[in-house]
C-alpha cells in the first residue's frame, strides 16, 4: 500500500485543475500584455482568475498580486511594506513571531541586516501560540509592519490572527499573514481577519508548483521589490504566468467549494491517527495545540529515536512523511519552531508530521497505525528490523 501524508509539503495537481490549466499552454499562449487576439485571450484568463481569487477572499481585484509562489508573496508584503512605511513615517521596526516560516523569518533578518530595520520577536508558548496579551505592549509608532501566520506548517498550530488584526488596525499598523497552510483548510475572509496582506501558494491546495497570490489592501503602504514592467499594477514585474495563475484559481475555487466538507473528513482521520498513535508508539507525544490546530494536520515527538529512521521506515513501508525537526544528524540545528516552544534540542530530533488529504482512507490510517509502532520499535532495538 502507497500513504501520502506529506500534504503539508506539496500536493498533488487536481486533474480538474490540469484541464483548466491545458488552454493556456497551447491555445491561449500569448503574453497577456499584448493587445493581439492570442494575447487578450490571455489577458481575460488572467482577468477571470483574479475575480476568482478576489471573491474567495472578500477582496478587490486590485488587491490581487500573482507572484512565483509563496516565498516570493511573504518577501513581496514584508519588504514592500516596511520599505515604504520607513519612507513615509519612519517606521523602522519589523514584529513577528518566532515561529513563523523562513521566507518571513529570514527576510525580517534580513531587513535588519542589511537595511537597518528593528526586529522584535514574539515569543509563543509550549503549544507554539502566540498571546495576543505578548503582542499588544510590542506595537508602537516605530513598527512598520506585524507579520503571523494563520496556521504553522511544522507542528499545526492556528494563530489569533483576527485578534491581532484588530490590535493593528486600530493602532494603524500594517498587518500580513502567512496563510500558505492555511488556504483550502481554513477561511480566507481578509476582513475577518483584519489583515492588510496575505500570502498563498498553489502546490499547497493542489495547484501547481511555481506560482502564488498576495492580496494587499488598497492603500496599504507599499514600495514594489521587483521592477522593470508594469506588470500587476506595477507592483511585480515580470510576465505573468498565466497557465499557472488560472490553475491557482480553479484550485483555489475547488478547495473552497469541498473545504467544510472535506476538513471534517479530514478532522475524524486526524484524530483517529493522533488517537491510534499516542495509544500504540510508547515515548511518543503530539506537539502543537490539541485544539487549535490545522484539521489535517498531526505532528509528534517520539522519544528515543532521530525522525530521519523513522522517516526512511515509514517510506520503505511505501507512507511518505516529514519529519517535525530540521534535524537529520546530530551536528544539525533542531527546528527553530520545537526550540521556540520549549524543546531540548535532544528531545526535537523525534520529531514527526503527518499531514493528510484527499487520497487519504481510513484503510491507509489503519496501515500506518499498524506499521509505525513496529518501525519504532525496530531502531530502538526492542525487535529485529525487518521491513
Amino acid at each position: 500500500m502507497n500513504v501520502y501524508l506529506d500534504h503539508a509539503a506539496t500536493t498533488p495537481v487536481r486533474p480538474e485543475v490540469v484541464e483548466a490549466m491545458l488552454p493556456y499552454l497551447t491555445d491561449f499562449y500569448g503574453n497577456s500584455s499584448s493587445i493581439h487576439g492570442i494575447g487578450r485571450k490571455a489577458h481575460a484568463g488572467l482577468d477571470g482568475a483574479r475575480r476568482t481569487i478576489a471573491d474567495i477572499l472578500g477582496a478587490k481585484t486590485n488587491e490581487i498580486i500573482f507572484t512565483s509562489g509563496g516565498s516570493e508573496s511573504d518577501n513581496t508584503a514584508l519588504r514592500g511594506i516596511a520599505l515604504a512605511r520607513r519612507r513615509q513615517t519612519g517606521a523602522n521596526r519589523i514584529v513577528t513571531t518566532v515561529v513563523e516560516h523562513k521566507a518571513v523569518l529570514e527576510t525580517a533578518l534580513d531587513l535588519r541586516d542589511h537595511f537597518g530595520f528593528d526586529v522584535t520577536l514574539i515569543p509563543v508558548d509550549g503549544d507554539g501560540m502566540a498571546r495576543v496579551d505578548d503582542v499588544a505592549p510590542l506595537l508602537g509608532e516605530d513598527v512598520a509592519v506585524v507579520s503571523v501566520m494563520l496556521a504553522n506548517n511544522e507542528v499545526g498550530t492556528i494563530q489569533p490572527v483576527g485578534e491581532i488584526g484588530a490590535i493593528c488596525r486600530a493602532r494603524g499598523i500594517p498587518f500580513h499573514t502567512d496563510a500558505v497552510q492555511a488556504a483550502g483548510k481554513l477561511p480566507l475572509d481578509v476582513h475577518s481577519l483584519r489583515v492588510d496582506a496575505l500570502s498563498g501558494g498553489a502546490h499547497k491546495f493542489y495547484g501547481p508548483k511555481g506560482v502564488g497570490f498576495l492580496y494587499l489592501r488598497q492603500g496599504t503602504p507599499f514600495q514594489p521589490t521587483l521592477t522593470g514592467g508594469s506588470h500587476e499594477g506595477s507592483r511585480r514585474a515580470g510576465t505573468e504566468n498565466v497557465a499557472g495563475i488560472v490553475a491557482m484559481a480553479k484550485a483555489l475555487e475547488l478547495a473552497e467549494i469541498e473545504r467544510e466538507v472535506e476538513m471534517r473528513r479530514l478532522q475524524l482521520l486526524r484524530d483517529w491517527l493522533i488517537g491510534g498513535i499516542l495509544e500504540k508508539v510508547d515515548g511518543v507525544h503530539l506537539t502543537g495545540s490539541p485544539f487549535h490546530r490545522l484539521p489535517n494536520h498531526a505532528s509528534f515527538l517520539i522519544n528515543g529515536v532521530e525522525a530521519e529512521g523513522v522517516l526512511i521506515g515509514l517510506d520503505l513501508a511505501g507512507i511518505a512523511a516529514s519529519s517535525g525537526s530540521a534535524c537529520t544528524s546530530a551536528a544539525q540545528k533542531p527546528s527553530h519552531v520545537l526550540e521556540a516552544m520549549g524543546i531540548p534540542a535532544q528531545d526535537a530530533v523525534g520529531g514527526l508530521r503527518l499531514s493528510l488529504g484527499r487520497s487519504n482512507t481510513p484503510e491507509q490510517i489503519e496501515y500506518v497505525l499498524a506499521k509505525l509502532p513496529r518501525i519504532v520499535e525496530q531502531i530502538r532495538g526492542s525487535v529485529p528490523i525487518a521491513f
